[in-house]
């Protein structure tokens, strides 16, 4: 079966506040992106890749790989102005048939396994999620000085890469736009496709902050990718 990777990197890392966007930042010597990039062709060569980034860093990120010799053969598409947007850019360079990954270009440690079980459960439902169980206790701010638990029982944390049926994530991008769609899977299910949930991976971070690229650093060395 077909398998496309459509690689989300077009964000501004404004809580990074570093001085250029967070994907092109570095975490073991190479930039968060070209991590990103090489873990779906370690675990599969022949997946089509489909790189978003913003218009205006399509060049940047050309003259990095061309001058570290990163010449991968993947598609890179300009990003829209908002996820959603960006996302349906991506799907103009997927076939009808097959299935495709939607991946936070700044989840670089993304590890084989998950990816495997992903794409093989993704033979036998048409929208599959990895996500893993809160631990931490939950509050909800009520007001400006107070706040309420929230049970955190059935709560789930979703990560990427979600993965669909290409028809199925074609067919839902055909909506209109909603700010009510969080994620790829959410928009999903807005076209009355059920998403399945499997287990995901907290290894799979996502760098937001200062703090997680530390933490990514560190993860680097401690395991095998």
């Amino acid at each position: 079966m077909k398998r496309y990777a459509v690689i989300v990197a077009g964000g501004q890392g404004v809580r990074m506040g570093a001085d250029r966007p967070k994907q092109f930042l570095e975490v073991g010597g190479k930039p968060i992106l070209r991590h990103t990039i090489e873990r779906f062709l370690a675990f599969d060569p022949t997946i089509e890749i489909i790189v978003v980034l913003p218009a205006a860093q399509k060049e940047v990120w050309r003259d990095y790989c061309r001058g570290n010799n990163f010449l991968e053969r993947y598609s890179m598409v300009s990003g829209g102005i908002t996820r959603f947007h960006s996302v349906q850019n991506a799907l103009k360079y997927v076939g009808d048939e097959g299935v495709v990954a939607v991946h936070d270009g700044v989840r670089p440690l993304v590890r084989r396994d998950l990816l495997e079980r992903t794409f093989e459960a993704a033979l036998r439902w048409p929208a599959v999620v990895p996500a893993v169980p809160v631990v931490e206790s939950l509050r909800r701010l009520d007001g400006e000085e107070n706040s309420v638990p929230v049970r955190r029982d059935g709560m789930m944390l979703v990560q990427t890469p979600q993965i669909f049926e290409a028809g199925v994530l074609k067919n839902a991008y055909q909506q209109a736009f909603s700010t009510a769609y969080t994620d790829d899977a959410s928009v999903v299910e807005a076209s009355g496709v059920a998403v399945h949930v499997i287990p995901g991976d907290r290894i799979n971070l996502k760098i937001t902050t200062p703090e997680d690229l530390q933490l990514a650093e560190g993860l680097l060395t401690l395991f095998s990718f």
